[in-house]
């Protein structure tokens, strides 16, 4: 049976590791950072119960590559959120989709395209880039509904 064991020293910089040990490697690496939102909207040219209005709580999955900076930080999580928060869940959110986003049907399939471009323009802003080493949107998946979603990739968003 393992006990829990408090450490004896708190490792301290520059005293147990040196700055330039923080950087272990220098690979992409991929982080994935959830978020939920409640939204409205119905389908156009449908026939089904879909076309009513009706609404969902949607989750969407991002995965973020790229490279680490000299402290073994690729982004730091709290940095996409604000991303979320400020340039894509305003108009997500408690809002009716077929409003607020741009004309389109508002299928899963067409607002997780809409959701990577705008993760991947606000990444590749320059200073961002100055910031994030490489940071790239590998994919992003929106359920639904927890057994039903859509996703976009890098590879298929860039090259088809």
């Amino acid at each position: 049976m393992y006990g829990f064991r408090i450490v004896d020293k708190l490792q301290k910089i520059g005293v147990d590791i040196k700055v330039e040990q923080l950087r272990y490697h220098s690979k992409r690496v991929l982080v994935s950072k959830e978020f939920t939102f409640d939204a409205a909207h119905h389908l156009h040219h449908y026939e089904g119960k879909c076309k009513n209005l009706h609404g969902h709580t949607y989750k969407v999955i991002f995965g973020i590559s790229g490279f680490v900076d000299d402290r073994g930080i690729m982004i730091d999580f709290g940095d996409i959120k604000e991303i979320w928060k400020s340039e894509i869940e305003i108009h997500l959110d408690h809002r009716y989709l077929n409003e607020t986003l741009p004309p389109m049907n508002t299928t899963a399939e067409n607002m997780v395209v809409w959701i990577y471009e705008k993760m991947a323009a606000a990444l590749q802003e320059e200073k961002r880039q100055q910031i994030y080493s490489g940071a790239r949107v590998e994919f992003v998946r929106l359920y639904e509904t927890p057994t039903s979603y859509a996703e976009a990739r890098r590879e298929w968003m860039e090259h088809e």
